[in-house]
Order: structure tokens, then sequence, then C-alpha cells
């Protein structure tokens, strides 16, 4: 069986508004991991992101960038335990 890792991403800053979900569902695409990204209440993006730990960390650091309009100001990285997600990148919608 393959390594994976899976992480939990929280994302506060200027990031809902900007096509934030989308730039994210390209590049978790472009990365092949599997995961989701939603936008939250409070105005902070939430995102899981499994697969590859190499293709993991690159999504991490992209997150920490944030798409060209957005003001990525603090990115919080909780390690968990790899669940088998398989499949696309996708957007959550709730």
């Amino acid at each position: 069986m393959k390594n994976k890792k899976r992480v939990h991403l929280m994302v506060y800053g200027t990031v809902q508004g900007v096509f934030f979900r989308s730039y994210a569902q390209m590049e978790g695409q472009k990365r092949n991991v599997a995961g989701w990204v939603r936008n939250r209440p409070d105005g902070s993006v939430e995102a899981v992101v499994e697969g590859e730990p190499e293709a993991v960390d690159s999504m991490v650091e992209w997150f920490k960038e944030g798409p060209p309009t957005a003001k990525v100001a603090k990115v919080e990285v909780t390690e968990e335990r790899p669940m088998g997600e398989t499949g696309v990148f996708n957007i959550r919608f709730h």
C-alpha cells in the first residue's frame, strides 16, 4: 500500500469572494490529490487534502499563497489519519 498523507486546513484572510475554492479545486486536480474545500460562515476557508505526501505538501504551500486575488493572513494545518479518500478535489457548498 502506498504511503498517504492527510491534512485539515483552515485558511484566514481575504479568501472568500475571490474564486479561492475554484482555484483550489484546479490546483488539487493538477496535483492529483483527493479532498474538498468550502467557505465557512466566519469568512475563512476550510479544506482537507489527501494523497501522496509530496503532493499534499505542495498543496499546503499553495494554500499559504492562495490565488492572485486572495490575501491569505494565516493557515492552520493539522495532520489527520489518512482515510483512503479517492477521486478528485471537490468544492463543498455547505
